[in-house]
């Protein structure tokens, strides 16, 4: 028989937290946050503050409404019941919000450091019997046979790793670290700066000379910085259209293939989104996209004037990137731009998935009208 879920007493919460857990309560349930503080949009701090104490009323917000993901997302850190009586758990005095109406016992905190339970339990929202797909298999390979429970299963997130490929070479090739990207195209974008530029110097560089010569526009040096942010700005705009049209695209449900494609341009970081080695875009296939609109820019432009919109938007690229790992996986000050920026792009993940699909910036959001509303809450008489 299955054993029961595990009782805490409010004692052994309180030791668990005064150690540096973050435990929280939901009614009578209770979650052990520790590993999820530093990713939450909130803020770190403000999950601190809140460690020890019930939390049923702030999911209802304000300042948030948590959604039904957050609500199933929180259950991935489900850990047992408080015992009958001790729901409400006194905060933690040391977090600044007030002092603990009873006093941690040192005796209560040893016991916690030896109990051998564990309440680190991520990855129980998986259930073998009841998912869609197998996660002791590459899910690659799976997800195509969802059909019409494709689009509301992988916009359910868990937290947990996903495998792609059964090959561990390729496997390999989908995880990137986030520093890789920004080793292996930095000096891209320094080196083609230095030959966009210098080519520019040479003053031989010339707009509609291929239609024209007596009314042809030289490109001087001095432009080089403004044709570059040219190109940081128009590689916001295609980081829009691709996250909306290409990333975000809706396959068919009888479609195996284009449900696969889908799952492995994005799909999986949807179902996964705090999976750290699946947040940047490895520099392989990275290579061929942006091989491509290079290309693009050569027929369009003449050669040093395409270089230099092109290494413009690369930059932008490499930015983007490191953002987008940032509004994961980092903790930025509250009211900074960041900030706003990690709480809009969670919300794109949990709630807003038709919408908010601007990354770095919101701005493309604005005249495509898919801007993540601001909550409202009625006052109370």
């Amino acid at each position: 028989a299955t054993a029961g879920p595990r009782s805490f007493s409010a004692a052994e919460v309180r030791a668990r937290c005064a150690q540096g857990a973050c435990l929280v309560s939901c009614h009578r349930r209770l979650y052990d946050l520790s590993g999820f503080v530093r990713l939450h949009p909130g803020g770190e701090q403000l999950l601190r503050r809140r460690a020890g104490t019930d939390v049923s009323a702030a999911l209802d917000g304000p300042p948030h409404r948590h959604s039904e993901n957050a609500r199933r997302w929180l259950e991935q850190y489900y850990v047992g019941e408080i015992e009958p009586g001790d729901e409400q758990v006194p905060p933690r005095g040391r977090t600044g919000t007030g002092s603990l109406s009873e006093a941690v016992d040192e005796k209560e905190v040893v016991a916690a450091a030896q109990t051998p339970e564990q309440t680190d339990l991520h990855y129980k929202t998986v259930d073998v019997e009841k998912d869609l797909v197998d996660w002791q298999k590459p899910l690659l390979w799976q997800v195509g046979y969802l059909g019409e429970k494709y689009d509301e299963w992988v916009h359910q997130p868990v937290d947990r790793p996903i495998r792609l490929f059964h090959s561990d070479f390729l496997e390999f090739l989908s995880k990137t670290a986030w520093y890789v990207v920004f080793m292996v195209w930095t000096p891209v974008v320094l080196y083609l700066s230095w030959v966009s530029y210098t080519s520019l110097a040479q003053g031989n560089t010339r707009l509609f000379s291929s239609f024209t010569t007596e009314y042809s526009i030289p490109v001087h040096k001095y432009y080089f910085p403004f044709i570059f942010l040219v190109g940081m700005f128009l590689w916001s705009l295609l980081e829009y259209l691709i996250h909306r049209f290409v990333f975000h695209m809706k396959p068919p449900a009888s479609n195996y293939y284009l449900i696969t494609l889908h799952f492995l341009l994005h799909g999986q970081h949807h179902k996964s989104p705090f999976d750290s080695s699946r947040l940047v875009f490895p520099p392989v296939p990275a290579s061929l996209v942006i091989g491509f609109f290079y290309g693009v820019l050569r027929l369009l432009l003449p050669e040093m004037l395409g270089l230099s919109v092109f290494v413009g938007g690369l930059c932008g690229y490499v930015i983007y990137d490191m953002m987008h790992y940032y509004l994961h996986y980092g903790s930025p000050k509250k009211g900074t731009y960041l900030y706003g920026l990690k709480a809009y792009h969670v919300k794109h993940h949990f709630e807003h998935q038709k919408s908010g699909f601007g990354i770095s910036t919101r701005f493309w959001d604005y005249p495509f009208r898919t801007l993540i509303p601001e909550e409202t809450f009625k006052k109370e008489d």
